[in-house]
């Protein structure tokens, strides 16, 4: 029993004499956690924002790279377009020139045709001016030998009557002194007429009127 009291007794001086030197401890610790938190508060704020940067830092090297092959696509493919284009100008410049060439023929062409048509016309307008006249010329001919026949007819039927003294008295007898002098007939028969037509001895010519008639007839 007195054994176990002891025990205790060395124990609680132990613990006695422990403990203001672990509290002591204890306080130490603390202090230094609370001295280090706002540190490591700022550590891990600044580590977030490295992460973040480093984060920001690929993407924009990404985007850089792709932009890098992007352009190194796009040079190519304009070199490409330039370098066909160096290849096809010639071709153009040649399709541009026999293009002209053609377009020069074909002013020429329209050209050559606006005279032609200009010409046509003139000439149509000079057949029609020309068909004019002739159609004038063949009415008053055609009138004249209306009037001529018409004449020739009154004075066989004047004479065939026996009213030669009238005929040569009318306007019938003037127009046919005047056919006789264009008309084609021979000489005689000419002069026949003509001495008949004046009127001269109109009775001396009732014998012959048959053969008067006849010459009118021919």
């Amino acid at each position: 029993m007195q054994h176990l009291m002891r025990a205790a007794c060395v124990a609680l001086f132990i613990t006695g004499a422990i403990h203001p030197v672990w509290a002591a401890r204890v306080r130490q610790g603390t202090v230094a956690n609370a001295l280090a938190n706002p540190i490591r508060k700022v550590v891990t704020m600044l580590q977030s924002m490295q992460k973040k940067v480093e984060e920001a830092g690929a993407k924009e090297e990404a985007l850089y790279e792709k932009f890098q092959c992007h352009c190194k696509s796009g040079g190519a493919d304009l070199q490409a377009s330039i370098s066909a284009a160096e290849v096809k100008a010639p071709a153009v410049s040649s399709d541009i020139e026999a293009a002209e060439g053609k377009l020069t023929g074909s002013k020429e062409a329209l050209k050559g045709a606006q005279t032609d048509r200009s010409a046509a016309k003139a000439a149509k307008q000079e057949a029609m001016s020309l068909r004019e006249k002739e159609a004038a010329s063949y009415a008053a001919e055609k009138a004249d030998s209306d009037a001529n026949i018409a004449a020739i007819a009154k004075a066989v039927a004047a004479l065939e009557k026996g009213m030669a003294g009238s005929f040569l008295q009318s306007g019938t007898a003037q127009a046919l002194r005047q056919l006789i002098i264009k008309a084609t007939m021979s000489e005689p028969d000419r002069q026949e007429l003509a001495s008949f037509l004046s009127g001269a001895s109109v009775e001396g010519y009732a014998p012959r009127s048959g053969e008067i008639t006849g010459i009118l007839k021919e």
